[in-house]
């Protein structure tokens, strides 16, 4: 199995699980991630923001791009997501925009906060189409990734 159908799959298997989730779980809370989300940092060493809770994002559906081993999209990228970068996605195998309600997924849209699996973020930096992304909200492992200066350059506080 390559990176792009490990990350499709990774998704697929994230809206199952959702639909796991009671909707008494509104807080964000995870069991047995609470103290990951305490020490998680972003690119900067600073506590990890919040990416997005509408639509409710993360590996962990907590809105937070945390990662851990069973995240093998790695999932820790913030981004704001853009029509061209949802369109290049979803030629890519991984529809973002269709809404699965059986999953609880709501589609999303340009303007939406989305934590990406870095190596798909990383594939639409090749190909012209990479969202702008809170860096405060990207995980530091991002770091292992790329660079700091890749990162910066699409920083979306910058693009405002």
């Amino acid at each position: 199995m390559n990176i792009k159908t490990s990350c499709a799959t990774v998704v697929l298997l994230l809206y199952l699980c959702v639909g796991l989730f009671s909707q008494a779980n509104q807080d964000c809370n995870v069991p047995g991630k609470s103290d990951a989300t305490m020490e998680a940092k972003n690119i900067y060493g600073e506590p990890l923001q919040s990416c997005c809770v509408d639509p409710m994002t993360g590996f962990y559906r907590n809105g937070m791009c945390l990662t851990g081993a069973e995240d093998y999209g790695t999932h820790i990228v913030c981004a704001v997501v853009t029509k061209e970068f949802l369109e290049y996605s979803k030629s890519k195998g991984n529809d973002l925009m269709t809404a699965r309600p059986e999953y609880n997924f709501p589609g999303l849209k340009a303007g939406d906060g989305w934590c990406l699996c870095i190596s798909r973020w990383l594939e639409a930096v090749e190909a012209g189409v990479a969202p702008p992304i809170n860096l405060a909200a990207t995980h530091e492992k991002a770091l292992q990734y790329t660079s700091m200066e890749v990162l910066a350059l699409y920083d979306v506080a910058k693009q405002n």
